[in-house]
């Protein structure tokens, strides 16, 4: 790592955040902050994340894991010089799908959910950073899937998220019966055999509480 990869990677490790990934912007490129020219992509670093979050101020608040990220790479930001990003707040909304597709390190999985190298299809954004200077980027990595049996596609129990797409109501309808608590409360039974991810420590009380945002 450059030395300016070893200062980002400083600057978030109190927050168990980590770069999941990273692409090199084009000069004017439209889509990106004025003078942008390297866009980094931040997510929960584990183990020690969830723990972590709630310890902080924002915990027990509405819209708690958007504030702290707000207010902490937000504040990261000015110390490096860059400009945040977030995937909340819109619409319009920043297109972390397709930004996470430039990086090398994130693919779209069978299921059309994003699949990380390390982090499998558990792997999320807190937000990114816009910085001005061009930096060596997180190496590239093999996409995961294609040697992989793909339990994803017949992982979900109401066959709600498939390789044919994602049926919402159908979703959301099996998380109304009993047969919905494993996925409430453990988070989606499609991300969870996910072999990319096997060593990704994620707690489940954490999935448990993005399904609770999703399915009040």
């Amino acid at each position: 790592m450059s030395g300016e990869d070893l200062q980002v990677q400083a600057a978030l490790d109190p927050h168990f955040l980590e770069v999941l990934g990273g692409f090199a912007v084009l000069e004017g490129e439209a889509g990106f902050p004025a003078g942008t020219r390297t866009l980094l992509m931040i997510g929960p670093k584990e183990p020690g994340f969830w723990p972590h979050l709630q310890e902080q101020p924002e915990w027990g608040g509405p819209d708690a894991v958007d504030r702290w990220s707000r207010r902490v790479i937000g504040r990261l930001a000015c110390e490096l010089g860059a400009k945040a990003l977030f995937p909340f707040g819109g619409p319009p909304y920043h297109p972390f799908y397709t930004w996470a597709l430039r990086t090398g390190r994130i693919w779209e999985s069978p299921v059309k959910l994003l699949v990380h190298a390390t982090q499998g299809l558990m792997v999320s954004f807190r937000g990114a950073l816009a910085l001005p200077q061009a930096m060596a980027m997180p190496a590239v990595a093999a996409q995961p899937c294609g040697a992989c049996a793909k339990p994803c596609q017949t992982a979900c129990p109401a066959a709600a998220l498939t390789t044919a797409g994602y049926d919402v109501p159908r979703c959301h309808s099996h998380l109304d019966q009993p047969a919905g608590s494993d996925c409430l409360t453990g988070g989606c039974l499609v991300r969870s055999p996910c072999p990319a991810g096997a060593g990704y420590a994620r707690m489940p009380s954490q999935s448990a509480c993005h399904m609770r945002h999703f399915h009040p």
